[in-house]
């Protein structure tokens, strides 16, 4: 069995929803890697919570948190996936990956490069295949979602969130200013315009409209005024709140095939 040792940047939505995807094509050498305080959002679909809690599930595939190489390897052996804190990536012994996937999703590169693998992959804009890394997956809604890019960038971020139910902007929560978010509700709840959903510093955060909690960053984050903190599904089908996106399957798919073409050369 082909089975390259796969490094993923990140453990949000995204970086998660990849994961899942290489785990069901057998590449099951897959090690993520996240921050101490993740700021994802979606987090009913990802593996960050597992820094926290020592495991997490996504549609049936459990990670669990890993210190070290040895971790790592059991946690294979387990049949399931390593989360890992970054600090202890740089500092404990792991092994080298063969493929590097960023899937930060930051807008920009906070690192990246194409010594770090035999492939390296980086998902959306901030980056430009052929000199950040090797391929590129286009992460824009529209004709080109999922397109792998073997030269040259990724479209621009242009700062306007997908459409789901024909809202946009207006169902995602921000941060109304800096300080310590504190959630109220949980993801999957049922909200009304208006309902105050949790607090920044003291200052509500309500519900632009009617829907389902489909994403919350964590309760006690530390925010910046502006940072994403959560969104609202009008659809109103708590369902799809646990179940990865069909953005997100498409990005992974992309990424499957590049990882395939990569190590079947």
């Amino acid at each position: 069995m082909i089975s390259p040792f796969i490094l993923i940047k990140g453990a949000g939505e995204m970086a998660s929803a990849v994961a899942h995807r290489l785990y069901g094509a057998n590449l099951r050498r897959i090690c993520l890697i996240d921050i101490a305080s993740p700021l994802a959002v979606r987090r009913s679909v990802s593996f960050c919570p597992a820094l926290e809690l020592g495991r997490a599930t996504v549609e049936g595939l459990e990670a669990v948190a890993v210190g070290n190489g040895q971790a790592l390897e059991n946690a294979w052996s387990a049949g399931g996936l390593g989360v890992a804190l970054l600090d202890d990536w740089r500092a404990n012994a792991f092994p080298a990956p063969d493929v590097v996937v960023d899937a930060i999703l930051a807008k920009r590169n906070l690192g990246t490069d194409r010594s770090q693998a035999g492939l390296v992959i980086a998902l959306g804009p901030g980056f430009e295949a052929g000199i950040d890394a090797h391929l590129v997956i286009e992460t824009n809604r529209g004709h080109d979602l999922g397109r792998i890019i073997r030269q040259g960038p990724a479209a621009p971020n242009t700062g306007i969130p997908g459409n789901i139910g024909g809202f946009t902007s207006q169902r995602v929560l921000r941060a109304p200013g800096d300080g310590l978010f504190v959630g109220r509700l949980e993801i999957g709840d049922a909200v009304k315009q208006g309902e105050v959903i949790g607090q920044v510093g003291g200052m509500d955060v309500a519900a632009p409209l009617d829907g389902v909690l489909r994403g919350l960053i964590r309760s006690q984050t530390q925010v910046t005024k502006g940072l994403k903190i959560g969104d609202i599904d009008p659809r109103g089908d708590a369902a799809y709140c646990f179940t990865i996106s069909d953005k997100a399957r498409a990005i992974a798919g992309s990424v499957l095939e590049a990882v395939l073409s990569h190590v079947n050369q």
